[in-house]
């Protein structure tokens, strides 16, 4: 299967802008305020897991890769008084992400693969939800080693197969992150398990497959999604996996 295009999450931001009952979902399931606007599963505590991990204070410059509307990107931001620059090839997204800041983060257009961002630019990189996109994969783990300065830290969420190879879940699931990391040249590569994120992605699938959409798009669109979810599921593992960029040579 083809990974959405540009086109494809262009429609679907303008459908989320229109849809507050979507909105309403992410609330309740992953406990976030209506102030952040979400576009992944990462829980209001998975934040405060995110900002642990990657270690930026005031004065760094944070990238949020594939920032969406940019909301955890700004909250992340707003905790640690780090620099902002988000990065989403959806110029809908990156249109509300600049709205949102207004004026206190640089929201960007660029790919997971090509940011157009210069090497050794930052601090950190977080990518929430969204590496298993990139095209290839070994790409945008490349992307964020060349932005990163010596000793910067990528943190990445996604999902890992609990059988490695498992067949039963999309292609785009399989992977084995820390491999990734370490074949890309990041060091003290560590990856967690992270069972309260997953309840909490739980609970929000769940809230998706038991709604009537009534010919609302995003609504529809979160429905099917969930219907074709739930089933791999329990097959898979939610994560957070965190490297570091090697010293300059």
């Amino acid at each position: 299967m083809t990974a959405p295009d540009a086109q494809y999450f262009d429609k679907w931001y303008s459908d989320l802008g229109r849809s507050p009952a979507h909105e309403e979902i992410a609330i309740q399931a992953l406990g976030l305020p209506p102030r952040l606007e979400s576009t992944s599963l990462l829980s209001w505590d998975g934040i405060a897991d995110l900002v642990e991990a990657i270690g930026v204070g005031p004065g760094d410059v944070l990238v949020d890769l594939a920032c969406g509307r940019g909301g955890y990107g700004l909250e992340i931001a707003h905790r640690t008084g780090a620099s902002l620059i988000g990065v989403d090839f959806s110029a809908i997204a990156i249109e509300r992400a600049r709205q949102k800041a207004d004026g206190s983060a640089d929201f960007r257009v660029g790919e997971l693969t090509a940011t157009g961002l210069p090497d050794g630019l930052a601090r950190a990189v977080v990518c929430i939800d969204a590496m298993q996109f990139a095209d290839p994969y070994e790409d945008g783990i490349g992307e964020c080693r060349r932005i990163l300065a010596p000793g910067g830290r990528l943190a990445l969420t996604g999902w890992e197969p609990l059988e490695p190879g498992d067949e039963g879940l999309p292609p785009r699931m399989r992977r084995d992150i820390a491999a990734a990391l370490q074949a890309a040249g990041f060091r003290d590569v560590r990856v967690w398990h992270m069972p309260a994120w997953r309840e909490a992605e739980r609970r929000h699938w769940d809230l998706a497959v038991d709604l009537d959409p009534n010919g609302d798009p995003a609504l529809e669109s979160l429905h099917s999604e969930g219907n074709r979810t739930l089933p791999w599921l329990d097959r898979s593992r939610r994560v957070l996996a965190v490297g570091v960029a090697p010293p300059s040579s």
